[in-house]
Order: structure tokens, then C-alpha cells, then sequence
């Protein structure tokens, strides 16, 4: 399926090691004609880390995609109604917004984008990493596999020896994944091997 002209929301939350894996498919989603939409939770708009200073971080994003981010709740709420989505992304997801997301805990402008998105019966495609997956947050996890509209980025272990409870998608299939999403099939296999 083309992506072109089709309205992607993509949407940051705070694992921010994962941003540089993201960004190349931004770049990717711009290339092929989408109009790429920009979310970012509160952590990533204000928070620094070794791993880069948020308002670098943020004219990245809005340097790939030409648009000004979404950074809170009344920006990211007429993306259901007023202003709908073809699909929405979540990539990196926590493992704190992920179990916000599986108990329908709307407090940051990227679930809000989520929610609209899922108000609209449009797919939302969840790219996870978080260091809990396979320990508390798994019942949270299985609880959003098993739900309509929500797709996932192929997963696997990134270090099953040292962080045996940690998943992470691996965002070279963000595009494939959101092609099958729009087409309501989720990308096989989604449990993919280890990444380390």
C-alpha cells in the first residue's frame, strides 16, 4: 500500500535512547508522501538526558517532518474529530505509557492522539521498549494485543541475559507495520528474535 497522502501520526514517549532509531523512519515516511504528524509526551519535550537536550530533540523532529510538534492535550484532542489521522504511531512506547494506554489513562497529549485515533476506529501502531514487558507490564501488554485497532511493531529481547523482562520493536519494520495496519492485519511474526 502507498503512504502517500495518507496523515501518520507519529508519537514520542520518554525511552529516549530509541530516538535515533525512529528519526531515519520519519525521514523514510517524508520520502514516500506522507504527511507526518508530530506528538511528543511531556517528558520529551522538557526532560534532557545524556542521550540529548529536548529542544534539540524537538527541532529535530519538526526539522524532518516541516511541522510544529503537538505537545499537549487540547492540541492532540481534534485529532479525532476535527482533524482525523489515517493511523497513529506510538514508537518509542514506554512501559509507563503503555500500561496508562491498556488502562485507559489519558494524561499526556500522545495517549490523547492514541485515543482519538482509536475514537475513529483508525489503527494505532505500537512500537514498545521498555525494560518491563515480560515482568508487571506484561498483562498490560497482552491486554493492548489483544485489542481492535492496535497493531505492533515487531518485537523481541534486546538483552534476555542481562534485562530478562525488557522488549524492544525493532523500528525498521515501522513502515511495513503500519501498511499492514491500514489494512486491519497485524505484521507477522510479531515476537521476533533477540536484538543484542
Amino acid at each position: 500500500m502507498s503512504l502517500e497522502g495518507k496523515r501518520i501520526g507519529i508519537g514520542f514517549t520518554g525511552s529516549h535512547h530509541m530516538y535515533e532509531k525512529v528519526f531515519p523512519q520519519l525521514e523514510k515516511l517524508m520520502t514516500v508522501g506522507a504527511e507526518v504528524i508530530p506528538i511528543v509526551s511531556y517528558t520529551v519535550k522538557n526532560t534532557d538526558t545524556k542521550h540529548g537536550k529536548a529542544k534539540e530533540r524537538i527541532e529535530k523532529i519538526e526539522s524532518i517532518t516541516g511541522k510544529s510538534i503537538i505537545s499537549t492535550i487540547p492540541e492532540a484532542e481534534p485529532l479525532g474529530p476535527k482533524n482525523p489521522l489515517d493511523c497513529m504511531v506510538i514508537a518509542p512506547l514506554t512501559g509507563n505509557s503503555l500500561s496508562k494506554f491498556a488502562n485507559a489513562i489519558t494524561d499526556t497529549p500522545v495517549l490523547m492522539a492514541a485515543k482519538s485515533t482509536i475514537r475513529n476506529q483508525s489503527p494505532v501502531v505500537l512500537g514498545v521498549s521498555t525494560n518491563d514487558a515480560l515482568g508487571l507490564n506484561g498483562v498490560n501488554l497482552m491486554r493492548l494485543m489483544a485489542t481492535k485497532y492496535i497493531y505492533f511493531i515487531p518485537y523481541g529481547q534486546d538483552s534476555p541475559y542481562k534485562k530478562p523482562n525488557s522488549l524492544v520493536s525493532n523500528m525498521d519494520y515501522l513502515i511495513p507495520t503500519v501498511e499492514s495496519a491500514l489494512h486491519s492485519s497485524q505484521i507477522q511474526p510479531v515476537i521476533i528474535p533477540h536484538m543484542d
